[in-house]
């Protein structure tokens, strides 16, 4: 009898819901150490494949009888094996369908809330990457802000919310992920918005996004207003959206700042970090709900699966807004940072539309956990 699969969706199910999960990582123990599937309550055993080529046998006893286990590996070929291996042992347990490829791409749309006449707004969590884009959706239009490549989901879901999209936003030119906001935007006749200041060496065109750029999504009064906030790029633009909602892009997490090196400018971008940070968003207003394009542990997830928190919150809680010395901020950014996203450059130049790799490499190109933040 062939074994079950269990699907991204069902797993992300589970962390959203707090359920308990007990996976059996079969990938190498470096690859565990570096990027595994994160959950509240979930429960973990890393045995690579190779350790289990001769047989199970030593690691039954070791397993649960009172909650689902799921066998996981890269791609899902080895997880199966031992999944079926297993079985043949009398436990009941799943494999994960498509391995950590598929959990990387899974996107999860969860609503954040109600705009004003009859307008909504959703989170898009992309919790095997710590990724979040969003969907404004006003009177038959949408946006969408902080496109992941997987393309498909965005359009679907506007479909669903019959509603077609008509702008496009990158908050900044992304250094850890492919940007599909260019591909939607050609697919759907959308305009593409992205910052000029990080547009310098794109190969297509856009509408510059500048201070002060207000963008009107339905007949409502939704409008997207941009503001200029440098600090991870140069071009770093956030967005307040229905005076309720600040989309800090990858300035501002729920529980760190952004990191100012991914091109190579820690130096330089220290400063417009600070400023946007405790001078620009200082001005804003304290009950804005901010909404990052990234978080960094599962732990940012509230009860109902959205990562966000009041502005005000953040200013008294998060340490990157709580440092009052210049020099110890320089230090907090640029010096002992985590390490750089895979292929990080190479993602730039994708982003930027000078080279177009194919779908499996760009996938092995954004394989590994989110690295955006200053830790």
């Amino acid at each position: 009898m062939a074994v079950k699969a269990m699907t991204p969706k069902e797993v992300a199910q589970k962390v959203i819901n707090k359920e308990d999960l007990f996976i059996l990582d079969v990938r190498n123990t470096d690859a565990f150490e570096d990027w595994k599937i994160e959950g509240h309550t979930f429960e973990y055993m890393n045995i690579p494949y190779f350790d289990l080529l001769d047989g199970v046998e030593e690691i039954l006893d070791q397993l649960p009888t009172d909650k689902d286990i799921v066998v996981v590996c890269a791609k899902e070929g080895s997880s199966v094996m031992v999944a079926e291996m297993l079985s043949e042992e009398g436990k009941d347990v799943a494999y994960l369908q498509g391995g950590m490829k598929a959990w990387s791409e899974h996107l999860e749309p969860v609503k954040v809330g109600d705009l004003t006449d009859g307008g909504e707004l959703y989170q898009f969590v992309r919790l095997g990457k710590g990724c979040l884009s969003y969907m404004v959706v006003s009177n038959g239009e949408a946006a969408i802000i902080d496109a992941t490549r997987m393309t498909d989901v965005f359009i679907d879901f506007a479909n669903e919310k019959n509603a077609s999209i008509t702008n496009v936003f990158d908050t900044h030119l992304h250094a850890d992920h492919i940007s599909g906001g260019r591909t939607i935007a050609e697919s759907t006749n959308a305009t593409y918005w992205l910052p000029s200041k990080d547009a310098e060496e794109v190969t297509f065109e856009f509408a510059a996004l500048e201070d002060a750029n207000k963008v009107t999504i339905g007949h409502s009064t939704i409008d997207i207003n941009a503001i200029y906030s440098p600090g991870h790029t140069i071009g770093s633009t956030s967005f307040v959206i229905d005076e309720k909602y600040l989309l800090s892009g990858d300035i501002l997490f729920i529980d760190s700042i952004g990191r100012p090196d991914l091109a190579g400018k820690a130096q330089d971008w220290v400063a417009d970090l600070r400023e946007s940070l405790y001078n620009r968003y200082k001005n804003l207003s304290m009950e804005l709900t901010v909404l990052p394009a990234h978080f960094m542990i599962i732990d940012e997830l509230n009860e109902d699966g959205t990562v966000a928190e009041k502005l005000g919150t953040l200013f008294e809680q998060n340490h990157g807004l709580n440092i009052e010395d210049d020099e110890e901020f320089r230090k907090l950014v640029s010096e002992n940072l985590p390490p750089q996203p895979n292929a990080y450059q190479e993602i730039r130049e994708t982003n930027m539309g000078k080279i177009t790799p194919d779908e499996e490499k760009q996938r092995e190109m954004e394989i590994g956990p989110n690295r955006c933040a200053v830790r």
